[in-house]
């Protein structure tokens, strides 16, 4: 058993203050127990889309360094939710998700699969893959805490990813997001209760929150939440303030409902 963090953050343009805000409540996570603390998507930067390309890091950039720093330093595993991870080409970036071990070392690497292409309103217009590079790689992090399945926001609404990340060995999901307050409201908590039902897992969401400081921005919903494998919400962040979701990870109750219903014996391969 080992508690667990979400953290809730409204990111901005401004690198060097979102990244201050995330130590100070990884630091605060860890000051109660957390073992394992999560970010949501976007850490490190959240503004205009040319703007995060021409940003992007590589992995020995300041941002991993900070974060591989802050795992070590409390001794913790580390989820840096995603940042702009510099691409292939000048055009564009990754949207990428990282694991720290304790020792600050990387654990596993995840590049978000299904991009943001969307055109529902004015307030819901997104075109993601005009500058973010897809992943192709589905990922189970192997930890000392249990295995992780990591995935990015977008990626909620694609249930066989994450039925194919339980088949893998995931007993716990991570999906960090920057989800829309238009959408959020209707389907955030669902979908996030549907896979932990599904998978029969617990489920990570750290979520960015608010409007990001640019008028021009799309607005996200927040609420950070850490659901169990019964589809229980065991903890939620406030709906509009900086802060954490944290909960007990007991892995034994994912093995009580697997047999107790056994719906992965249907599973394809």
């Amino acid at each position: 058993m080992f508690l667990a963090a979400a953290i809730q953050i409204s990111s901005t343009t401004d690198v060097g203050r979102n990244l201050a805000t995330i130590e100070a409540l990884v630091d605060r996570a860890a000051g109660y127990g957390a073992k394992f603390v999560a970010t949501p998507e976007n850490s490190n930067f959240l503004g205009q889309a040319d703007e995060k390309v021409r940003l992007a890091e590589s992995f020995d950039g300041p941002t991993c360094r900070r974060f591989a720093d802050l795992a070590k330093r409390h001794g913790i595993h580390l989820l840096l939710g995603s940042f702009n991870e510099r691409g292939t080409s000048p055009e564009r970036c990754r949207n990428t998700s990282v694991l720290f071990g304790p020792d600050g070392s990387r654990l596993a690497v995840y590049r978000k699969i299904h991009l943001f292409d969307v055109d529902h309103s004015e307030a819901v217009r997104a075109m993601e893959s005009r500058t973010i590079e897809s992943g192709d790689e589905h990922v189970v992090a192997e930890t000392a805490l249990g295995n992780f399945g990591l995935s990015v926001c977008y990626d909620l609404r694609f249930g066989d990813q994450y039925r194919r990340l339980v088949r893998m060995g995931a007993d716990v999901i991570c999906v960090p997001a920057a989800f829309t307050a238009r959408t959020g409201r209707d389907h955030w908590s669902e979908l996030l209760r549907a896979r932990a039902i599904e998978c029969q897992s617990f489920v990570i969401a750290p979520a960015q929150y608010g409007r990001h400081g640019e008028a021009e921005l799309r607005e996200s919903y927040g609420r950070a939440m850490i659901v169990d494998p019964w589809g229980v919400v065991l903890a939620t962040a406030p709906d509009v303030a900086e802060g954490l979701a944290l909960a007990e990870i007991d892995l034994s109750r994912v093995a009580e409902i697997r047999r107790a219903i056994p719906v992965g014996k249907y599973a394809s391969t």
